[in-house]
């Protein structure tokens, strides 16, 4: 985006009495990632909803942006999605942000972009981070169909949920977080089966990101014997 073009949304904001959510996608690492539009977007927004005010801060302050804040994650999403809502209708310009990657997407967000959908307040999202598409291109695995799982439940219900994939032909995408890692594989080993291919995406768009492919039996075996840090993405084979 060229300064032109950036001058001209810029007085597209000022010039529109709107009543809008603006979903921003943020980086998962590499903070180069963040896009120009997102960048002039949380500029010129009367506020930001932010997972982690602290996180979002560290991100506004690299990019020289004033715009203030307020809190919306998980632990209260349930209680203030209509008061949200109600401020956007009043002519508030917002937007949402994650800590990390597209808002909604195992993340904090879904409520809030239906209770606007409800209410009538124009939504749009704007394209960027993800971590589940680098994490399907870089594994090899087949990615014309694929499902995408998220995170399996903490406890009750993992082994349930995998079991209703035993028979899934299309690529599975998982989020797991480091100290479940392992269990995550040997319970995927289980109902999948040991040769089973697959591939663990940790630390995407970071210094040491790594991408380890191989049999559920292989992942096992390699995250068994080190020190596992960072989000990580479980990519596996579909059936057939």
């Amino acid at each position: 985006m060229n300064r032109t073009q950036i001058h001209n949304l810029s007085a597209y904001f000022r010039t529109q009495n709107m009543s809008k959510l603006y979903v921003v996608p943020t980086p998962i690492g590499n903070l180069q990632d963040m896009t120009f539009r997102a960048v002039e977007v949380l500029r010129q927004v009367s506020v930001i909803y932010s997972e982690d005010t602290r996180r979002t801060g560290i991100l506004l302050k690299h990019f020289e942006i004033q715009t203030r804040m307020q809190s919306y994650h998980m632990h209260n999403e349930h209680q203030i999605v209509e008061q949200i809502a109600q401020h956007i209708l009043a002519g508030q310009v917002s937007a949402l942000v994650t800590d990390a990657g597209t808002p909604a997407i195992s993340d904090p967000g879904f409520l809030l972009v239906r209770e606007c959908v409800k209410q009538g307040v124009e939504v749009e999202t704007l394209p960027g981070a993800t971590a589940f598409v680098p994490a399907l291109v870089n594994s090899g695995l087949p990615n014309d169909r694929f499902v995408f799982e998220g995170f399996l439940p903490q406890k009750k219900g993992r082994q349930k949920q995998l079991k209703a994939l035993e028979n899934e032909a299309r690529t599975m995408i998982f989020y797991e977080s480091p100290h479940r890692l392992v269990k995550a594989l040997e319970q995927m080993s289980e109902v999948f089966g040991n040769e089973r291919r697959a591939c663990v995406s940790r630390e995407l768009t970071k210094v040491f990101e790594e991408n380890k492919r191989g049999t559920l039996a292989e992942l096992i075996t390699y995250f068994s014997e080190k020190e596992v840090k960072g989000e990580i993405v479980v990519v596996v084979a579909g059936l057939g």
